[in-house]
């Protein structure tokens, strides 16, 4: 598998595919609404990444950056292929993946320079950022996103959009250094093998998903496969309280409402769990969440 991300323009997202399923995926486009994919590594590192645009019959406009504005080079391809096997280079960082290729500079402007933020609003967004950064979802842009919209006051935005995503930036390639220090699996890396396991077996399985118990619980059912048994998911809520070293409530149910039903999801939920290696507590009552008790949290930032 390839540890990159892939984005189409009909707002799919492809992670860790084969070069095979690259390869489709870069046949696929050049139709309405399906123009282009954008491809980055997994952990995502701002500046980073390669992107095809194809349209009908056309030649493949493949593009390249590797910083600031300066690397962002772009060349002409004929062949699908050529461009798959390009992505799949710079994917896998092979050495001289793009010996042969004469990139053309695409002449973007440099930007427009970003003020440096007040220290006391800095100090503030940075506790903020770290928080989200130790749960481990989401994308530098919503995260950056998130940080413009954190302080606030009527109406009043204190930092723009541009310097909280310098910021998050800063903060997410710290992150990604931390996690070159971490073991091969994480508890983090085992709950999400354990979901994607009942995933597969007809349990509609959701990490970081709605705000609240309630919310989850209401929106659920229309997430999965229409023939699933039932649910398990732990919300944003959840996340956060995770991050802070303070163990994971899972909800879970059956689709049919019946205690019956939600006993044994609970009960597969937590046999699941236990065969990934999590420390799990649960009284097998369909009335009490199951419980992820000394949890190590440690997510690894995708994008």
């Amino acid at each position: 598998m390839l540890e990159i991300k892939v984005t189409t323009e009909n707002q799919q997202a492809h992670t860790r595919i084969s070069a095979q399923e690259l390869s489709a995926l870069v046949h696929r486009i050049g139709g309405p609404d399906d123009h282009f994919l954008v491809v980055q590594r997994i952990p995502d590192i701002p500046g980073s990444f390669i992107q095809v645009w194809h349209e009908g019959a056309g030649s493949y406009e493949l593009e390249h950056r590797d910083g600031g504005p300066d690397t962002h080079v772009r060349i002409v391809v004929d062949a699908p292929e050529r461009v798959a096997a390009l992505m799949s280079g710079w994917a896998r960082q092979e050495s001289g993946w793009d010996a042969g290729v004469v990139w053309e500079d695409s002449g973007l402007p440099e930007p427009e320079p970003v003020p440096e933020i007040e220290a006391g609003i800095r100090a503030q967004l940075e506790e903020r950022v770290r928080e989200l950064l130790r749960g481990g979802y989401g994308s530098v842009t919503e995260l950056a996103e998130t940080a413009e919209d954190y302080l606030v006051k009527d109406g009043v935005h204190p930092v723009t959009l541009a310097q909280a995503r310098l910021l998050v930036e800063r903060l997410w390639l710290e992150r990604v250094e931390e996690q070159r220090l971490w073991s091969d699996v994480t508890d983090a890396d085992r709950l999400e093998r354990a979901f994607a396991a009942l995933d597969g077996r007809g349990i509609t399985a959701r990490e970081h998903f709605a705000c609240c118990r309630s919310c989850g619980l209401s929106e659920i059912h229309g997430d999965g496969r229409d023939d699933a048994r039932g649910f398990v998911f732990f919300h944003l809520q959840g996340t956060e309280g995770a991050a802070a070293g303070h163990g994971l409530s899972l909800y879970y149910g059956g689709f049919d409402g019946s205690a019956e039903t939600t006993a044994a999801v609970g009960r597969e939920v937590a046999a699941a769990l236990g065969d990934a290696g999590l420390t799990v507590e649960w009284d097998g009552s369909p009335d009490q969440a199951i419980e992820l008790t000394d949890l190590d949290w440690r997510k690894r930032l995708v994008g």
